[in-house]
C-alpha cells in the first residue's frame, strides 16, 4: 500500500472540504477501496473517511412512502431495518459478502463504486430509486452509465437513497462461492404502472434493466410468462473460469423465473 493521509470529518460540510483537495477519495466503508490499496492496484494521496458521519446514516420512511437510506448505512443495518419495510431490500443486504463486510461495507459506497457484480445497482435500477448527493438527486435510471462508472461528479458523495416500495418484489442471487459476489442476480419489482426488471453480474457494462421481461411480466405477472422469455444476447455478457457468456444469459432467465415464483 502506498502512503497516504486519513481524514475523519465529523459532519458532511467537513467531508466536502476535505474532499476539494488535489486526490482527495471518499472511504465509505472501505471494503472495495482498501484492498485494491494493498494490493496497490489504486492509490490516494488523501482518504476521506465518511464513517463518523451521523447526518448520512439511518433508516426512515419520507412523505411519499419512500424508504429513505442514508449513504453511510452499512448492509448489516439495512437487513434489519428494511426487515418490514421493504423485505426484499433486507434479504439483499444480509446476503452480501460475510458478517465482517456487512458490518462495515455500505450502500452509499457500493452505489458509488458501481462493481458489475454489486448487488445495490440492482434494487436501485429495478425501483428507480433516487440517488441523493449533497448537490442534487439522481434517477437510477440515469445514475448507472457502466462498469464503475456512474453520473458522480467530482467531490459527490451519496448522502441519502430513496426507494419507492414495490408491491412485490424479489432478488434471486446465484453466488459465486470463493466471492459472495453474483455469478448472475435478478431484482423483480412489481409496481402498479408495470414491471422493472435488473441484472447485475452477468453484463460487461454492469447493471442493466432487462426491458423484454419488463413488458412480458408487466402484461403477466407468472412464472409461466417468466420461463416463457428468450435469453438476453449472450454477446455482451462476462466470459470467464467461472462461465461464458452464453451459460450467463441461461442464469439471468432462470434467476428472473425463480424471482418472480418468490414474488407470487
Amino acid at each position: 500500500m502506498y502512503d497516504f493521509e486519513l481524514v475523519r470529518p465529523t459532519n458532511l460540510q467537513e467531508a466536502i472540504e476535505a474532499l476539494q483537495a488535489e486526490d482527495a477519495q471518499a472511504l465509505g466503508g472501505g471494503q472495495t477501496l482498501l484492498p485494491t490499496m494493498k494490493a496497490r492496484l489504486a492509490m490516494a494521496d488523501r482518504l476521506v473517511a465518511l464513517s463518523g458521519i451521523a447526518e448520512i446514516k439511518g433508516i426512515c420512511t419520507d412523505d411519499n412512502g419512500r424508504i429513505c437510506i442514508g449513504g453511510g448505512t452499512t448492509h448489516a443495518a439495512v437487513q434489519s431495518g428494511c426487515a418490514e419495510t421493504f423485505p426484499a431490500l433486507a434479504s439483499l443486504a444480509g446476503r452480501i459478502g460475510d458478517p465482517a463486510v456487512r458490518n462495515r461495507g455500505t450502500i452509499g459506497g457500493s452505489l458509488a463504486n458501481n462493481d458489475p457484480s454489486a448487488c445495490y445497482p440492482a434494487a436501485a435500477l429495478a425501483c428507480n430509486a433516487t440517488i441523493v448527493t449533497q448537490n442534487r438527486e439522481i434517477p437510477a435510471d440515469e445514475y448507472f452509465l457502466g462498469m464503475f462508472t456512474t453520473a458522480l461528479e467530482e467531490g459527490e458523495i451519496v448522502t441519502e437513497v430513496k426507494f419507492p416500495v414495490p408491491q412485490a418484489a424479489h432478488y434471486e442471487k446465484f453466488i459465486q462461492p470463493a466471492s459472495r459476489f453474483p455469478l448472475v442476480a435478478v431484482f423483480v419489482a412489481r409496481y402498479a404502472d408495470g414491471v422493472r426488471v435488473a441484472v447485475t453480474g452477468a453484463s460487461s457494462d454492469g447493471v442493466f434493466r432487462w426491458g423484454e421481461a419488463e413488458a412480458a411480466l408487466s402484461a403477466d405477472f407468472s412464472e409461466d410468462a417468466a420461463r416463457g422469455l428468450t435469453a438476453p444476447d449472450a454477446g455482451g455478457m462476462i466470459s470467464d473460469l467461472h462461465g461464458d457468456g452464453a451459460y450467463r444469459a441461461h442464469l439471468v432467465k432462470v434467476m428472473c423465473a425463480r424471482a418472480v415464483k418468490a414474488c407470487l
